[in-house]
């Protein structure tokens, strides 16, 4: 019996909690459906219909009930649905701002012990795109004051102001009316003083001056003037179908393109040609002298690369050269307006020699100096002459300033010849009357060419001073001291002049002198400098060196007097190796003294043989060991000796000592300082092996620092100050053996003198 009410509750139990699944389950689904079901409600009034689509279809649950409290709050939305429905109906979104509506019953877990109820306007609205607010329209007279007032991010930078700017100066009404500047920086705020009335606000800034850059016009070309639209269109769609091209290398349009090109024109009247550093950075300068020299059209332009046109009249015209048209030309299209800048500069260069066609940079064009005479007859660097009280030199500021000058300037001459630069250093000088720089471009592919020995032969040549110099431009200053030609010739005329009239006195005053005797007693004038007898004391003393000696004598005096010169010196530097040694002599004794060596004891613990060999086939096999430096024995070395004997009993110390008996002091040292006991002094591949046992009586001593040892800094010192000393003594004994030398030299060659009889 009791089994059977066992089973039966277990079963009961059962049925219960599959029972609570369902309702659980069954209550999350109706939840989501609420959630459906006011969304839609708050869409339309008639969703009731809609919704009721969903609740037959859902079993009965408790979880969704209304206020007993109030039963009309649904008759509202309850009039067009079947009253014989046994499910309850939402309430609708509205409800909420009644205080009697109806509220919404959500499944809780069973650890709530309530259901949560919350008003249907509280439900969190899940769709992904909830409505936004719209915005008010603005009005026409709103966007035209928002376009200049309004602060919006992105919109009103630099390049927008600029814009704004730029459009409101070019409106016809701003053409007349000049600009009103008010300046902020003359109110004042509370302050009636002047003193503080013409100070500017710290918020006021000046006006800045904004210069625009100027967009370039399109260049009009030769073909858009000479062929029609409709061929000029066809030929430049036949040329973006182009694929086969002429290669122009960094020397420029040369013979061979030129032949290239012409050969192309004989099958088809277009031919393309792709060019290299540096005309593919200036392509209308690339276009001008393509259409210079082989006397086509350019039609087409993409990048680095152009196509060219050989004309209508291309049979008529291939048998004419072109040789005159590059001469006729060098200074642009007829008919072209030149800048002031290519004016000057061509003024400049007017008369300098042949112009460079193929420059890849700006007009004017700059004097071929390879076509320059290599040699000129009677050529002088030019004369030169230091201003008074003034420095040729330049200094960094003024060096400064002229590079600055030169960036600016046109390019004067173009170079790729290294050697026999006359004609060209004649043509700078001509250039140096009216220009204080001469700005020299090298020719780009042209082999061997080297920069460093055309600046030095200009130098050499022009006497200038050279501003810079690279792979690219060589630029020189002629100079502080540097004379123009007509001015060098004035100075030249005065000068002789000038010397015509030194001469003219000089010779007026030796016939004054002539005419007048004076008899002037020696004995009154106690000096004889500058005087007749000065001059035979001289020829008494010295008289016989010409006249006697030989020239075996004479190279025996010079080499006696470099002997004894030498001598000094090394006597000399003898003498500083000498104070130096005592220097540091004395240094070192005065840290020997602070190092006080400890006696060893005389009660000693005594080992055996045995004891010996034992210990000292346990050092050997020891890994860890203490290093010797070159600082010797010092506290810190005694303190890694404790720190060893806290393990074990035996230490092993490696010095890389050289001589032996170094190694026994040191081991000698070792033991009287720590107090151990030296087993043996092992010779190793590279060093010694000093093995030390710390005895059976061992204790750790207290304090691990000596007093009467030196520290790591004071043995570091003495180490080097021995290193000198060594090193100072071998000096000073190669000094002596040298002075020793030279004094038996010296010997010998007073000796061969006085065989000589001199």
């Amino acid at each position: 019996m009791v089994s059977s009410t066992r089973d039966i509750s277990s079963v009961h139990h059962q049925s219960n909690w599959c029972n609570w699944k369902r309702v659980s389950a069954a209550g999350l689904v109706i939840g989501s459906l609420t959630k459906i079901s006011i969304l839609l409600q708050m869409q339309c009034n008639s969703s009731t219909t809609l919704f009721s689509f969903f609740l037959p279809r859902l079993p009965t649950s408790p979880f969704i009930s209304s206020s007993s409290s109030n039963p009309k709050s649904f008759t509202n939305c309850s009039q067009s649905t079947n009253h014989n429905n046994p499910h309850p109906i939402l309430p609708s979104p509205d409800s909420h701002s009644h205080p009697n509506a109806a509220t919404a019953r959500i499944p809780t877990p069973p650890w709530v012990k309530g259901p949560l109820r919350l008003q249907p306007h509280e439900l969190a609205n899940l769709s992904n795109n909830p409505p936004k607010p719209r915005k008010p329209l603005e009005s026409a007279e709103e966007k035209a004051d928002k376009a200049l007032t309004a602060k919006e991010s992105g919109v009103r930078g630099k390049k927008a102001m600029s814009k704004i700017v730029r459009s409101i100066e070019t409106l016809p009404g701003n053409q007349q009316q000049s600009p009103v500047v008010v300046d902020s920086s003359s109110f004042s705020l509370g302050s009636s003083d002047s003193d503080d009335a013409n100070k500017k606000l710290p918020w006021v800034r000046e006006e800045k001056v904004v210069r625009y850059r100027l967009k370039k016009d399109k260049v009009v070309t030769q073909a858009e003037l000479v062929l029609d639209q409709d061929l000029l269109e066809r030929l430049r769609a036949e040329a973006a179908r182009m694929r086969i091209w002429v290669k122009v290398k960094k020397l420029g349009v040369t013979q061979r393109v030129v032949d290239e090109i012409k050969s192309a024109w004989e099958t088809n009247e277009l031919a393309m040609a792709k060019f290299d550093l540096p005309l593919c950075r200036n392509m209308d300068r690339a276009r001008e002298i393509v259409e210079l020299k082989t006397g086509g059209l350019v039609v087409w332009t993409w990048k680095d690369s152009l196509v060219v046109y050989r004309g209508c009249n291309y049979e008529v015209a291939k048998n004419s050269g072109i040789s005159n048209m590059v001469d006729d030309d060098i200074y642009g299209i007829p008919g072209e307006e030149l800048s002031l800048f290519q004016r000057e500069g061509d003024r400049l260069l007017e008369g300098l020699g042949p112009r460079f066609v193929d420059w890849w940079m700006p007009k004017p064009l700059p004097v071929d100096a390879d076509l320059l005479p290599e040699v000129v007859p009677g050529y002088m660097p030019p004369s030169r002459r230091w201003p008074p009280y003034g420095r040729p030199q330049l200094k960094d500021t003024e060096l400064t300033s002229l590079r600055k000058l030169a960036r600016i300037l046109p390019t004067h001459f173009v170079l790729g010849r290294n050697r026999r630069l006359q004609g060209l250093a004649f043509a700078i000088l001509k250039l140096w009357q009216n220009s204080n720089i001469a700005k020299i471009a090298i020719k780009w592919g042209v082999p061997n060419t080297d920069n460093e020995q055309m600046a030095n032969e200009l130098k050499r040549l022009t006497g200038g001073v050279l501003l810079l110099r690279n792979k690219f431009f060589i630029i020189l200053y002629r100079g502080k001291d540097y004379l123009p030609s007509e001015v060098a010739t004035l100075v030249s005329e005065r000068e002789t002049e000038i010397r015509r009239c030194h001469l003219d006195e000089e010779s007026s005053r030796k016939k004054a002198a002539d005419s007048v005797h004076i008899v002037v007693d020696p004995s009154l004038n106690s000096s004889k400098t500058g005087t007749l007898y000065e001059f035979w004391d001289i020829q008494n003393k010295f008289g016989g060196l010409v006249k006697g000696k030989k020239e075996n004598e004479l190279q025996l005096e010079a080499e006696k007097a470099n002997l004894e010169r030498e001598l000094r010196i090394q006597e000399r530097k003898l003498f500083i190796l000498e104070m130096k040694i005592e220097n540091s002599m004395r240094e070192l004794t005065k840290l020997n003294s602070e190092w006080v060596p400890t006696e060893n004891d005389a009660d000693r613990e005594i080992l055996t043989d045995e004891e010996r060999e034992c210990f000292r086939k346990i050092a050997q096999k020891l890994r860890s060991s203490l290093v010797l430096g070159r600082r010797g024995v010092f506290d810190g070395v005694v303190e890694g000796l404790y720190q060893h004997w806290k393990h074990r009993e035996v230490v092993k110390v490696i010095t890389m000592q050289r001589t032996f008996t170094q190694v026994i002091y040191t081991a000698k040292s070792l033991e009287a300082e720590s107090g151990g006991i030296l087993v043996s002094v092992e010779k190793l591949s590279k060093g010694h092996a000093i093995i030390l046992y710390r005895g059976k009586n061992y204790r750790r001593p207290q304090k691990f620092h000596s007093e009467n040892l030196l520290t790591k800094r004071e043995a570091l010192q003495r180490s080097i100050l021995m290193q000198r000393i060594g090193s100072l003594k071998f000096f000073a004994h190669q000094r002596r053996q040298a002075i020793t030398n030279m004094r038996s030299e010296l010997e010998q060659l007073q000796k061969s003198e006085e065989r000589n009889g001199i």
